[in-house]
Protein backbone atom coordinates (compact mmCIF):
# COMPACT_ATOMS: atom_id res chain seq x y z
CA UNK A 1 0.00 0.00 0.00
CA UNK A 2 1.07 3.34 -1.26
CA UNK A 3 -0.81 6.39 0.40
CA UNK A 4 0.08 10.10 1.52
CA UNK A 5 -1.35 11.32 4.39
CA UNK A 6 -0.97 14.41 6.60
CA UNK A 7 0.43 13.44 10.33
CA UNK A 8 -0.86 15.66 13.43
CA UNK A 9 1.70 18.84 12.81
CA UNK A 10 0.44 18.73 8.95
CA UNK A 11 3.52 17.55 7.47
CA UNK A 12 3.49 15.00 4.09
CA UNK A 13 4.43 11.70 4.79
CA UNK A 14 4.85 8.36 2.78
CA UNK A 15 3.54 5.16 3.93
CA UNK A 16 4.79 1.78 3.56
CA UNK A 17 3.01 -0.93 5.02
CA UNK A 18 4.55 -4.24 6.29
CA UNK A 19 2.27 -7.17 7.40
CA UNK A 20 4.72 -9.13 10.55
CA UNK A 21 3.93 -12.66 10.26
CA UNK A 22 4.74 -14.29 13.60
CA UNK A 23 4.44 -18.14 13.05
CA UNK A 24 4.61 -21.28 14.31
CA UNK A 25 6.39 -23.89 11.45
CA UNK A 26 6.93 -27.66 11.78
CA UNK A 27 10.40 -29.16 10.84
CA UNK A 28 10.23 -31.05 6.98
CA UNK A 29 6.37 -29.82 6.84
CA UNK A 30 7.20 -28.25 3.64
CA UNK A 31 3.80 -27.78 2.74
CA UNK A 32 2.19 -26.69 5.32
CA UNK A 33 4.91 -24.21 6.13
CA UNK A 34 4.18 -22.87 2.46
CA UNK A 35 0.59 -23.01 3.14
CA UNK A 36 1.07 -21.14 6.07
CA UNK A 37 3.14 -18.54 4.25
CA UNK A 38 0.52 -18.18 1.56
CA UNK A 39 -2.27 -17.64 4.08
CA UNK A 40 0.29 -14.45 5.64
CA UNK A 41 0.50 -13.25 2.20
CA UNK A 42 -3.12 -13.45 1.27
CA UNK A 43 -3.86 -11.41 4.69
CA UNK A 44 -1.40 -8.92 4.17
CA UNK A 45 -2.92 -8.60 0.34
CA UNK A 46 -6.31 -8.06 2.01
CA UNK A 47 -5.04 -5.11 4.35
CA UNK A 48 -3.28 -3.32 1.55
CA UNK A 49 0.50 -4.37 2.23
CA UNK A 50 3.77 -3.48 0.50
CA UNK A 51 5.51 -6.25 2.07
CA UNK A 52 4.49 -9.66 4.15
CA UNK A 53 7.33 -11.42 5.71
CA UNK A 54 8.11 -14.48 7.54
CA UNK A 55 10.95 -15.73 9.65
CA UNK A 56 14.31 -17.36 9.47
CA UNK A 57 13.93 -20.94 7.58
CA UNK A 58 10.83 -20.35 7.97
CA UNK A 59 9.77 -23.05 4.48
CA UNK A 60 11.68 -25.67 6.29
CA UNK A 61 10.96 -24.74 9.98
CA UNK A 62 14.06 -24.16 12.64
CA UNK A 63 15.99 -25.34 13.95
CA UNK A 64 17.12 -28.54 11.21
CA UNK A 65 19.89 -29.67 12.71
CA UNK A 66 21.38 -32.47 10.07
CA UNK A 67 18.46 -32.89 8.27
CA UNK A 68 19.44 -29.72 6.31
CA UNK A 69 22.67 -31.33 5.02
CA UNK A 70 20.18 -34.07 3.05
CA UNK A 71 20.23 -32.43 -0.97
CA UNK A 72 16.68 -33.99 -1.65
CA UNK A 73 15.49 -32.10 1.32
CA UNK A 74 16.90 -28.73 0.05
CA UNK A 75 16.01 -29.00 -3.70
CA UNK A 76 12.06 -29.51 -1.87
CA UNK A 77 11.96 -26.67 0.14
CA UNK A 78 13.83 -24.44 -2.63
CA UNK A 79 11.04 -25.81 -4.82
CA UNK A 80 8.36 -24.99 -2.70
CA UNK A 81 9.83 -21.26 -2.36
CA UNK A 82 9.53 -21.03 -6.41
CA UNK A 83 6.38 -21.94 -6.05
CA UNK A 84 5.53 -19.39 -3.36
CA UNK A 85 6.76 -17.58 -5.98
CA UNK A 86 4.45 -18.09 -8.79
CA UNK A 87 1.66 -18.01 -6.57
CA UNK A 88 2.06 -14.77 -4.88
CA UNK A 89 2.91 -12.83 -7.85
CA UNK A 90 -0.19 -10.61 -7.75
CA UNK A 91 0.02 -8.91 -4.53
CA UNK A 92 2.53 -7.79 -1.72
CA UNK A 93 5.82 -9.23 -2.41
CA UNK A 94 6.91 -12.34 0.82
CA UNK A 95 9.88 -12.72 2.19
CA UNK A 96 10.56 -15.98 3.55
CA UNK A 97 13.60 -18.14 5.54
CA UNK A 98 15.10 -21.11 3.81
CA UNK A 99 18.00 -23.00 2.36
CA UNK A 100 19.95 -21.69 -0.56
CA UNK A 101 22.06 -24.39 -2.53
CA UNK A 102 24.69 -22.41 -4.95
CA UNK A 103 27.61 -21.64 -6.16
CA UNK A 104 29.03 -24.33 -4.38
CA UNK A 105 28.04 -24.14 -1.41
CA UNK A 106 25.00 -24.11 1.17
CA UNK A 107 23.43 -20.97 2.85
CA UNK A 108 20.86 -20.05 5.32
CA UNK A 109 18.95 -17.71 2.86
CA UNK A 110 16.26 -14.89 3.18
CA UNK A 111 14.15 -14.70 -0.12
CA UNK A 112 12.62 -11.65 -1.61
CA UNK A 113 9.65 -12.52 -3.56
CA UNK A 114 8.15 -10.31 -6.22
CA UNK A 115 6.14 -10.34 -9.50
CA UNK A 116 6.64 -13.94 -9.58
CA UNK A 117 10.25 -14.59 -9.11
CA UNK A 118 13.04 -14.48 -6.20
CA UNK A 119 13.62 -10.93 -6.86
CA UNK A 120 16.68 -10.82 -4.28
CA UNK A 121 18.22 -12.82 -1.81
CA UNK A 122 20.01 -12.40 1.29
CA UNK A 123 23.01 -14.99 2.57
CA UNK A 124 23.28 -15.20 6.46
CA UNK A 125 27.10 -14.12 6.65
CA UNK A 126 27.40 -14.91 10.59
CA UNK A 127 26.78 -18.28 11.58
CA UNK A 128 26.47 -18.96 15.18
CA UNK A 129 28.27 -22.60 16.72
CA UNK A 130 27.08 -22.40 20.27
CA UNK A 131 24.73 -23.41 22.61
CA UNK A 132 21.77 -25.03 20.54
CA UNK A 133 23.35 -24.06 17.05
CA UNK A 134 25.65 -26.01 15.08
CA UNK A 135 25.12 -23.63 11.90
CA UNK A 136 29.21 -22.94 10.98
CA UNK A 137 29.50 -26.86 10.33
CA UNK A 138 26.10 -27.15 8.46
CA UNK A 139 26.09 -23.56 6.23
CA UNK A 140 28.84 -21.78 4.34
CA UNK A 141 29.13 -17.98 5.14
CA UNK A 142 27.42 -15.74 2.87
CA UNK A 143 29.05 -12.65 1.06
CA UNK A 144 28.50 -8.98 1.97
CA UNK A 145 24.80 -8.33 1.58
CA UNK A 146 23.17 -5.35 0.18
CA UNK A 147 19.23 -3.56 0.74
CA UNK A 148 16.49 -4.65 -1.65
CA UNK A 149 13.93 -2.17 -2.86
CA UNK A 150 10.32 -2.87 -1.98
CA UNK A 151 7.38 -0.15 -2.66
CA UNK A 152 9.97 2.98 -2.85
CA UNK A 153 11.73 1.89 0.22
CA UNK A 154 15.78 0.01 0.56
CA UNK A 155 15.49 -2.80 3.26
CA UNK A 156 18.11 -4.63 4.52
CA UNK A 157 17.70 -7.98 6.11
CA UNK A 158 20.34 -9.10 8.78
CA UNK A 159 19.61 -12.72 9.17
CA UNK A 160 19.49 -13.29 13.03
CA UNK A 161 22.88 -13.39 14.23
CA UNK A 162 23.90 -11.30 11.63
CA UNK A 163 22.12 -8.23 13.76
CA UNK A 164 23.75 -9.44 16.68
CA UNK A 165 26.80 -7.85 15.81
CA UNK A 166 27.24 -4.66 14.62
CA UNK A 167 29.27 -4.93 10.98
CA UNK A 168 26.27 -6.31 9.01
CA UNK A 169 23.94 -3.43 9.94
CA UNK A 170 26.30 -1.23 9.56
CA UNK A 171 27.26 -2.05 6.01
CA UNK A 172 23.54 -1.82 4.96
CA UNK A 173 23.09 1.78 6.55
CA UNK A 174 26.13 2.40 4.35
CA UNK A 175 24.64 0.88 1.50
CA UNK A 176 21.65 3.04 1.72
CA UNK A 177 19.03 0.90 3.95
CA UNK A 178 16.48 3.17 5.28
CA UNK A 179 15.00 -0.08 7.80
CA UNK A 180 16.38 -3.13 8.85
CA UNK A 181 14.24 -6.51 8.68
CA UNK A 182 15.33 -8.76 11.24
CA UNK A 183 14.16 -12.46 10.76
CA UNK A 184 15.09 -15.10 13.40
CA UNK A 185 14.91 -18.35 15.04
CA UNK A 186 15.36 -17.24 18.30
CA UNK A 187 14.78 -19.61 21.01
CA UNK A 188 13.87 -18.79 24.37
CA UNK A 189 15.22 -18.88 27.42
CA UNK A 190 14.69 -16.92 30.83
CA UNK A 191 16.05 -13.39 30.55
CA UNK A 192 16.53 -13.53 26.75
CA UNK A 193 14.20 -11.10 25.46
CA UNK A 194 16.19 -8.30 27.63
CA UNK A 195 18.99 -9.24 25.37
CA UNK A 196 17.25 -9.14 22.34
CA UNK A 197 16.00 -5.89 23.16
CA UNK A 198 18.94 -4.18 24.29
CA UNK A 199 21.37 -5.80 21.30
CA UNK A 200 18.98 -4.33 18.50
CA UNK A 201 18.35 -1.14 20.06
CA UNK A 202 22.44 -0.88 19.60
CA UNK A 203 22.19 -1.60 15.82
CA UNK A 204 19.06 1.14 15.95
CA UNK A 205 21.41 3.48 17.66
CA UNK A 206 24.73 2.89 15.42
CA UNK A 207 22.59 3.12 12.46
CA UNK A 208 20.21 5.64 13.22
CA UNK A 209 17.44 3.39 11.03
CA UNK A 210 14.08 1.65 12.39
CA UNK A 211 14.63 -2.10 12.84
CA UNK A 212 12.06 -4.59 13.00
CA UNK A 213 12.66 -8.16 14.52
CA UNK A 214 10.59 -10.55 13.71
CA UNK A 215 10.79 -13.52 15.33
CA UNK A 216 8.67 -17.10 14.94
CA UNK A 217 6.99 -19.07 18.26
CA UNK A 218 6.15 -22.48 18.38
CA UNK A 219 8.29 -25.83 20.30
CA UNK A 220 10.80 -27.69 18.56
CA UNK A 221 12.23 -30.14 20.55
CA UNK A 222 13.43 -29.02 23.52
CA UNK A 223 13.54 -25.58 21.88
CA UNK A 224 10.60 -22.86 22.04
CA UNK A 225 10.75 -19.71 19.76
CA UNK A 226 8.71 -17.72 21.92
CA UNK A 227 8.04 -14.58 19.37
CA UNK A 228 7.83 -11.02 21.44
CA UNK A 229 8.25 -9.56 17.66
CA UNK A 230 9.14 -5.95 17.85
CA UNK A 231 9.55 -2.13 16.35
CA UNK A 232 12.44 0.14 17.33
CA UNK A 233 12.19 3.32 16.12
CA UNK A 234 15.00 5.76 15.49
CA UNK A 235 16.39 6.79 18.83
CA UNK A 236 15.22 3.52 20.17
CA UNK A 237 11.67 4.23 21.03
CA UNK A 238 9.50 1.05 20.92
CA UNK A 239 6.54 1.25 18.27
CA UNK A 240 5.12 -1.86 18.06
CA UNK A 241 5.63 -5.57 20.91
CA UNK A 242 4.06 -7.95 19.62
CA UNK A 243 2.73 -10.83 22.28
CA UNK A 244 5.40 -14.12 23.47
CA UNK A 245 4.49 -17.36 22.43
CA UNK A 246 1.47 -16.51 20.56
CA UNK A 247 0.80 -16.66 16.53
CA UNK A 248 0.49 -13.36 15.57
CA UNK A 249 -0.54 -11.72 12.28
CA UNK A 250 0.38 -7.49 12.41
CA UNK A 251 -0.17 -4.92 10.08
CA UNK A 252 2.56 -2.05 10.88
CA UNK A 253 2.67 1.18 9.11
CA UNK A 254 6.17 2.95 8.41
CA UNK A 255 5.75 6.89 7.74
CA UNK A 256 8.33 8.54 5.83
CA UNK A 257 8.02 12.12 6.61
CA UNK A 258 8.72 14.58 3.62
CA UNK A 259 10.87 17.15 5.62
CA UNK A 260 13.81 15.26 6.43
CA UNK A 261 12.66 11.73 4.40
CA UNK A 262 13.59 9.71 7.54
CA UNK A 263 11.20 6.38 7.93
CA UNK A 264 9.66 5.70 11.83
CA UNK A 265 6.89 3.23 12.56
CA UNK A 266 3.54 4.21 13.74
CA UNK A 267 3.09 3.12 17.58
CA UNK A 268 0.66 0.40 18.39
CA UNK A 269 -0.70 -0.50 21.84
CA UNK A 270 2.24 -2.86 23.03
CA UNK A 271 1.50 -6.85 24.07
CA UNK A 272 1.78 -7.19 27.55
CA UNK A 273 5.25 -8.73 28.75
CA UNK A 274 4.89 -11.62 31.20
CA UNK A 275 7.47 -11.77 34.33
CA UNK A 276 9.65 -14.53 34.00
CA UNK A 277 7.59 -17.26 35.98
CA UNK A 278 4.82 -16.65 33.40
CA UNK A 279 7.27 -17.25 31.01
CA UNK A 280 8.96 -20.19 32.05
CA UNK A 281 5.71 -21.89 32.57
CA UNK A 282 4.51 -20.84 29.30
CA UNK A 283 7.00 -22.51 27.71
CA UNK A 284 6.98 -25.72 29.18
CA UNK A 285 3.07 -25.89 28.27
CA UNK A 286 4.00 -24.59 24.97
CA UNK A 287 6.82 -27.15 24.63
CA UNK A 288 4.61 -30.12 25.60
CA UNK A 289 1.73 -29.11 23.32
CA UNK A 290 3.82 -28.69 20.10
CA UNK A 291 5.77 -31.38 20.80
CA UNK A 292 3.24 -33.74 20.84
CA UNK A 293 1.10 -32.04 18.47
CA UNK A 294 4.11 -32.47 15.89
CA UNK A 295 5.16 -35.38 16.68
CA UNK A 296 1.42 -37.36 16.32
CA UNK A 297 0.43 -37.92 19.85
CA UNK A 298 -2.69 -35.72 21.50
CA UNK A 299 -2.94 -37.75 25.40
CA UNK A 300 -0.54 -38.40 27.81
CA UNK A 301 -0.10 -40.22 30.99
CA UNK A 302 2.50 -39.96 33.94
CA UNK A 303 2.90 -41.34 37.13
CA UNK A 304 1.48 -39.23 39.86
CA UNK A 305 3.88 -39.85 42.90
CA UNK A 306 2.04 -37.56 44.99
CA UNK A 307 5.06 -35.36 45.24
CA UNK A 308 5.59 -32.17 43.77
CA UNK A 309 7.37 -32.66 41.10
CA UNK A 310 4.44 -35.33 39.33
CA UNK A 311 1.74 -32.67 40.33
CA UNK A 312 3.58 -29.89 38.55
CA UNK A 313 3.97 -31.98 35.38
CA UNK A 314 0.06 -32.93 35.78
CA UNK A 315 -0.49 -29.03 36.04
CA UNK A 316 1.65 -28.09 32.99
CA UNK A 317 0.05 -31.08 31.14
CA UNK A 318 -3.81 -30.17 31.91
CA UNK A 319 -2.56 -26.72 31.07
CA UNK A 320 -1.73 -27.49 27.78
CA UNK A 321 -3.46 -30.10 26.81
CA UNK A 322 -6.73 -29.99 28.40
CA UNK A 323 -7.66 -32.02 31.75
CA UNK A 324 -9.29 -34.81 29.60
CA UNK A 325 -6.10 -35.98 27.51
CA UNK A 326 -4.32 -36.55 31.06
CA UNK A 327 -4.20 -39.64 32.64
CA UNK A 328 -2.54 -39.67 36.23
CA UNK A 329 -1.63 -43.11 37.35
CA UNK A 330 -0.70 -43.79 41.26
CA UNK A 331 1.37 -46.97 41.84
CA UNK A 332 2.05 -47.46 45.20
CA UNK A 333 4.47 -49.82 47.14
CA UNK A 334 4.78 -51.23 50.65
CA UNK A 335 6.37 -48.22 51.31
CA UNK A 336 4.53 -45.37 49.83
CA UNK A 337 2.44 -43.49 53.13
CA UNK A 338 -1.42 -43.14 52.93
CA UNK A 339 -0.81 -39.02 52.82
CA UNK A 340 1.08 -39.30 49.30
CA UNK A 341 -1.93 -41.44 48.06
CA UNK A 342 -4.51 -39.38 49.17
CA UNK A 343 -2.70 -36.05 47.55
CA UNK A 344 -2.41 -37.89 44.44
CA UNK A 345 -5.61 -38.43 44.04
CA UNK A 346 -6.20 -34.96 45.45
CA UNK A 347 -4.43 -33.61 42.42
CA UNK A 348 -5.78 -35.41 40.40
CA UNK A 349 -9.35 -34.40 41.24
CA UNK A 350 -8.45 -30.60 41.27
CA UNK A 351 -7.16 -30.67 37.77
CA UNK A 352 -9.81 -32.81 36.66
CA UNK A 353 -7.78 -35.30 34.80
CA UNK A 354 -8.65 -39.18 34.79
CA UNK A 355 -6.59 -41.36 37.99
CA UNK A 356 -5.89 -44.53 38.23
CA UNK A 357 -4.16 -46.36 40.85
CA UNK A 358 -1.98 -49.57 40.22
CA UNK A 359 -0.19 -51.42 43.15
CA UNK A 360 3.13 -52.66 42.48
CA UNK A 361 3.47 -54.86 45.71
CA UNK A 362 2.96 -58.15 44.35
CA UNK A 363 5.13 -57.50 41.35
CA UNK A 364 7.86 -56.59 43.24
CA UNK A 365 7.70 -59.41 45.24
CA UNK A 366 7.86 -61.81 42.18
CA UNK A 367 10.61 -60.44 41.06
CA UNK A 368 12.19 -60.56 44.56
CA UNK A 369 11.78 -63.35 44.80
CA UNK A 370 12.99 -64.42 41.18
CA UNK A 371 16.59 -62.63 41.83
CA UNK A 372 16.41 -64.15 45.23
CA UNK A 373 19.06 -67.03 44.41
CA UNK A 374 21.25 -64.56 42.23
CA UNK A 375 21.74 -62.06 45.07
CA UNK A 376 22.37 -64.66 47.08
CA UNK A 377 22.76 -63.55 50.91
CA UNK A 378 23.71 -60.08 49.47
CA UNK A 379 21.91 -57.30 52.05
CA UNK A 380 19.44 -55.31 50.44
CA UNK A 381 19.72 -51.97 49.56
CA UNK A 382 19.73 -49.37 45.90
CA UNK A 383 19.12 -52.53 43.72
CA UNK A 384 16.09 -53.30 45.84
CA UNK A 385 14.97 -49.82 45.74
CA UNK A 386 15.51 -49.10 41.83
CA UNK A 387 13.26 -52.38 41.28
CA UNK A 388 10.23 -50.62 42.42
CA UNK A 389 11.06 -47.91 40.26
CA UNK A 390 12.12 -50.01 36.99
CA UNK A 391 8.84 -51.87 37.79
CA UNK A 392 6.23 -48.72 37.44
CA UNK A 393 8.36 -47.41 34.34
CA UNK A 394 7.41 -51.11 32.90
CA UNK A 395 4.34 -50.32 34.12
CA UNK A 396 3.69 -46.96 32.36
CA UNK A 397 5.41 -47.83 29.32
CA UNK A 398 3.26 -50.85 29.21
CA UNK A 399 0.16 -48.47 29.09
CA UNK A 400 1.65 -46.14 27.16
CA UNK A 401 2.02 -48.55 24.28
CA UNK A 402 -2.10 -50.04 24.56
CA UNK A 403 -3.40 -46.39 24.91
CA UNK A 404 -1.12 -44.41 22.55
CA UNK A 405 -0.61 -41.89 25.34
CA UNK A 406 2.68 -40.27 25.81
CA UNK A 407 4.31 -40.80 28.92
CA UNK A 408 5.98 -37.87 30.70
CA UNK A 409 8.82 -38.62 32.79
CA UNK A 410 8.91 -35.88 36.48
CA UNK A 411 12.56 -35.33 36.85
CA UNK A 412 13.44 -31.94 37.74
CA UNK A 413 16.79 -30.43 36.84
CA UNK A 414 18.57 -31.48 40.20
CA UNK A 415 17.56 -35.04 40.36
CA UNK A 416 18.66 -35.10 36.78
CA UNK A 417 22.19 -33.70 37.06
CA UNK A 418 23.07 -35.59 39.91
CA UNK A 419 21.34 -38.97 38.69
CA UNK A 420 19.21 -39.04 41.57
CA UNK A 421 16.68 -41.02 39.58
CA UNK A 422 16.41 -44.16 38.08
CA UNK A 423 17.54 -45.12 34.44
CA UNK A 424 14.77 -47.42 32.83
CA UNK A 425 12.76 -46.38 35.76
CA UNK A 426 11.44 -43.23 36.69
CA UNK A 427 13.38 -41.55 33.62
CA UNK A 428 11.51 -43.95 31.32
CA UNK A 429 9.08 -41.49 29.11
CA UNK A 430 8.62 -39.61 25.92
CA UNK A 431 9.29 -36.11 27.04
CA UNK A 432 9.81 -34.21 30.33
CA UNK A 433 8.33 -30.33 30.74
CA UNK A 434 10.40 -30.05 33.79
CA UNK A 435 13.49 -31.09 32.86
CA UNK A 436 15.17 -27.41 32.59
CA UNK A 437 14.08 -26.42 36.44
CA UNK A 438 16.12 -26.87 39.44
CA UNK A 439 13.84 -28.33 42.88
CA UNK A 440 14.03 -24.88 44.18
CA UNK A 441 12.32 -23.64 41.47
CA UNK A 442 10.09 -26.30 40.92
CA UNK A 443 8.54 -25.06 44.60
CA UNK A 444 8.30 -21.64 42.86
CA UNK A 445 6.78 -22.43 39.96
CA UNK A 446 4.07 -24.50 41.95
CA UNK A 447 3.33 -21.44 43.87
CA UNK A 448 3.28 -19.07 41.33
CA UNK A 449 0.56 -21.65 39.59
CA UNK A 450 -1.25 -21.85 42.63
CA UNK A 451 -1.72 -18.39 42.59
CA UNK A 452 -1.80 -17.68 39.06
CA UNK A 453 -4.48 -18.27 36.31
CA UNK A 454 -4.25 -16.62 32.53
CA UNK A 455 -6.85 -17.04 29.68
CA UNK A 456 -4.26 -19.59 27.33
CA UNK A 457 -4.12 -22.29 30.56
CA UNK A 458 -6.72 -25.53 29.99
CA UNK A 459 -6.68 -26.19 33.20
CA UNK A 460 -8.80 -24.72 36.36
CA UNK A 461 -8.14 -21.54 38.31
CA UNK A 462 -7.15 -21.77 41.75
CA UNK A 463 -4.95 -23.77 44.07
CA UNK A 464 -4.40 -27.08 41.89
CA UNK A 465 -1.11 -28.11 43.88
CA UNK A 466 -2.03 -29.02 47.33
CA UNK A 467 -0.33 -27.04 50.28
CA UNK A 468 0.77 -30.29 51.78
CA UNK A 469 2.78 -31.30 48.93
CA UNK A 470 4.42 -27.99 48.85
CA UNK A 471 5.46 -28.60 52.65
CA UNK A 472 5.89 -32.07 52.91
CA UNK A 473 10.00 -33.23 52.89
CA UNK A 474 10.91 -34.68 49.35
CA UNK A 475 11.31 -38.60 49.55
CA UNK A 476 11.41 -41.03 46.33
CA UNK A 477 9.63 -43.42 49.16
CA UNK A 478 11.82 -46.28 47.96
CA UNK A 479 12.29 -47.56 51.61
CA UNK A 480 10.69 -46.91 55.16
CA UNK A 481 11.06 -43.24 56.20
CA UNK A 482 13.27 -42.16 53.16
CA UNK A 483 14.44 -38.51 52.81
CA UNK A 484 15.66 -36.62 49.54
CA UNK A 485 18.31 -35.10 52.41
CA UNK A 486 19.29 -38.58 53.43
CA UNK A 487 21.27 -38.76 50.22
CA UNK A 488 21.72 -35.17 48.82
CA UNK A 489 22.61 -31.95 50.10
CA UNK A 490 19.26 -29.95 50.97
CA UNK A 491 17.95 -28.51 48.00
CA UNK A 492 18.96 -24.88 48.39
CA UNK A 493 22.50 -25.67 48.53
CA UNK A 494 22.66 -28.63 46.01
CA UNK A 495 20.96 -25.92 43.02
CA UNK A 496 23.26 -23.23 44.78
CA UNK A 497 26.54 -25.59 44.03
CA UNK A 498 24.71 -27.13 40.66
CA UNK A 499 23.75 -23.47 39.60
CA UNK A 500 27.68 -22.83 39.44
CA UNK A 501 28.99 -26.36 38.56
CA UNK A 502 26.23 -26.13 35.30
CA UNK A 503 25.61 -22.76 34.39
CA UNK A 504 28.66 -20.81 35.20
CA UNK A 505 31.32 -23.78 35.10
CA UNK A 506 32.98 -22.67 37.55
CA UNK A 507 35.72 -24.91 39.17
CA UNK A 508 35.19 -26.65 42.34
CA UNK A 509 37.56 -23.64 43.92
CA UNK A 510 35.30 -21.29 43.13
CA UNK A 511 32.39 -22.34 43.95
CA UNK A 512 34.01 -23.37 47.44
CA UNK A 513 35.16 -19.27 47.63
CA UNK A 514 31.53 -18.37 47.45
CA UNK A 515 30.96 -19.79 50.52
CA UNK A 516 30.03 -23.71 50.23
CA UNK A 517 31.35 -26.51 51.89
CA UNK A 518 34.51 -28.32 50.10
CA UNK A 519 33.20 -31.75 51.04
CA UNK A 520 30.13 -30.79 49.84
CA UNK A 521 31.15 -29.20 46.91
CA UNK A 522 33.30 -32.55 45.77
CA UNK A 523 30.57 -34.53 46.21
CA UNK A 524 27.73 -32.82 44.13
CA UNK A 525 30.71 -32.71 41.52
CA UNK A 526 31.17 -36.68 41.58
CA UNK A 527 27.61 -37.04 40.99
CA UNK A 528 27.12 -34.57 38.15
CA UNK A 529 30.46 -36.16 36.03
CA UNK A 530 29.15 -39.88 37.05
CA UNK A 531 25.74 -39.28 36.16
CA UNK A 532 26.59 -38.35 32.23
CA UNK A 533 25.62 -41.34 30.85
CA UNK A 534 22.02 -41.38 32.74
CA UNK A 535 21.44 -37.86 30.37
CA UNK A 536 22.32 -39.18 27.44
CA UNK A 537 19.49 -41.50 27.41
CA UNK A 538 17.22 -38.98 29.44
CA UNK A 539 13.85 -37.78 27.20
CA UNK A 540 13.92 -34.59 26.27
CA UNK A 541 12.71 -31.33 27.72
CA UNK A 542 11.46 -27.95 27.57
CA UNK A 543 14.63 -25.49 27.13
CA UNK A 544 14.62 -22.87 30.25
CA UNK A 545 18.10 -21.64 30.66
CA UNK A 546 21.29 -21.19 28.00
CA UNK A 547 23.00 -24.26 30.13
CA UNK A 548 20.20 -27.28 29.44
CA UNK A 549 21.19 -30.63 29.42
CA UNK A 550 21.29 -31.76 25.23
CA UNK A 551 22.61 -29.78 23.18
CA UNK A 552 23.28 -26.01 25.12
CA UNK A 553 25.88 -28.75 27.86
CA UNK A 554 27.70 -31.71 26.36
CA UNK A 555 30.40 -33.61 27.81
CA UNK A 556 31.84 -37.10 27.23
CA UNK A 557 30.22 -39.94 28.92
CA UNK A 558 33.79 -41.31 29.49
CA UNK A 559 36.13 -38.68 31.00
CA UNK A 560 38.76 -39.01 33.34
CA UNK A 561 39.86 -35.29 33.83
CA UNK A 562 39.43 -34.60 37.68
CA UNK A 563 39.14 -30.67 39.06
CA UNK A 564 41.90 -31.09 41.76
CA UNK A 565 41.16 -27.55 42.66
Amino acid sequence: MREHAHDETGRMTDTFRLTLAQLNPVVGALSANAEKARHAWQKGRGAGADLVALTEMFITGYNTQDLILKPAFVADAMAHIDRLAEDCADGPALAIGGPWAGDGGLYNAYYILKGGQVAHRVLKRHLPNETVFDEARLFRPGPPGAPYSIGGIRIGSPICEDAWRPDVAGALATAGAELLLVPNGSPYYRGRMAVRHDLMAGRVAETGLPLVYLNMVGGQDDQVFDGGSFVLNPGGGMAVRMPVFEEEIRHVDIAREAAHGCLSARPQPPAPRPDEWEQDYRCMTQALCDYLAKTGFDKVLLGLSGGIDSALVAAVAVDALGPENVRCVMLPSEHTSAASLEDAEAVANTLGCRHEVVPITHCHAAVTETLAPLFGRAEPGLTEENIQSRLRGLLLMALSNKSGEMLLTTGNKSEIAVGYATIYGDMAGGYNPIKDLYKTRVFAQCRWRNATWRAWMKGPAGVVIPPRILDKPPSAELRPNQKDEDSLPPYDVLDGILERLVERDMSIGQVVEQGYERETVRAVEHLLRVSEYKRFQSAPGARLTPRAFWLDRRYPIVNRWRDQS
